[in-house]
């Protein structure tokens, strides 16, 4: 017995204490801990401290664009290469029935006229009316002339930038007026983050938080932008430096509800959007608004 005695004291203590905890936690059936777990449960600890600590404010802003319902006027190029592939389809293609039709009563007419006609040659019509292609596009020219399509451009609607029917061939921005400090801005629509909401649902709430309600969809969970901003010195505190937004891309799902009365809002095109915007602002926005 004096051998195993001595084999065992001659084991290192470390692995007799590690023997004894499986052994005591097999038995007890409690769960064993582990550094990983514990250096992640302290990492996560801190994470939370710092965040609620941070001096930055986090705000979510959407950026809702209503797309064009028309297609826009053509350029000169555009227009020269469009009559370039009309002709070519043009020369190209075939007679069509309605082609063939004129052709045929054009036949019929100058058979017609001959000195040698025989009526018995005209087969299949008898002495029913026949009803000529050239007939056909009489009444259409007539329908076509009393067909009036809606204007492109309305001048009085494209003036209204509180109107989402305004440039129907551009994309529009909608802008919201907003208190920032002591002076009211004109920004994307934001507001704050709310501690237990992501920032996808921060930008969703500030597109519900608008007086006239929206139907809109978000074009993914990931911002598309970011703007941060210092306060002025003489209001920045310790706990307090700045704000840091990030930008959200939405798309008007239908048609803008009826103008709320008195709601602060704009419809503006990428080009008038400089006038309303501060320059470092606007430098952030123009990176992700096409302007199609």
């Amino acid at each position: 017995m004096a051998a195993p005695c001595g084999m065992m004291a001659s084991r290192p203590l470390v692995q007799l204490f590690s023997c004894f905890s499986r052994t005591a936690v097999g038995n007890t059936g409690f769960r064993q801990f582990s550094a990983t777990s514990v250096c992640r449960a302290t990492s996560q600890a801190k994470s939370v401290t710092e965040r609620a600590s941070s001096p930055w404010t986090l705000m979510a802003a959407v950026c809702l664009q209503r797309l064009p319902v028309i297609s826009a006027d053509c350029s000169p190029i555009e227009q020269q290469f469009k009559d370039m592939i009309f002709q070519m389809e043009l020369e190209k293609s075939v007679l069509s029935d309605h082609e063939l039709q004129l052709l045929e009563d054009a036949e019929r007419m100058r058979r017609k006229q001959a000195d040698d006609y025989d009526s018995d040659e005209e087969e299949g019509h008898g002495r029913q009316e026949i009803m000529l292609a050239q007939d056909l596009e009489d009444a259409w020219e007539q329908k076509l002339k009393s067909f009036q399509p809606a204007p492109r451009a309305r001048a009085d609607v494209d003036e209204d930038l509180t109107s989402a029917q305004r440039c129907l061939a551009e994309t529009l921005v909608l802008l919201a007026e907003q208190q920032v400090g002591k002076e009211k801005l004109w920004l994307l629509p934001q507001t704050q983050w709310q501690e237990g909401e992501t920032l996808r649902q921060t930008a969703e709430r500030a597109l519900d938080s608008l007086p006239a309600g929206f139907k809109a969809t978000f074009l993914g969970n990931a911002p598309c932008g970011f703007y941060k901003y210092k306060l002025p010195k003489a209001i920045r505190t310790e706990s307090t430096v700045g704000t840091k937004v990030f930008f959200f891309k939405a798309i008007l799902s239908d048609n803008a509800p009826p103008k709320a009365p008195k709601a602060p809002l704009l419809w503006l095109t990428k080009s008038e959007l400089q006038r309303y915007l501060k320059p470092a602002y606007m430098m952030k926005v123009d990176r992700f608004i096409l302007g199609v």
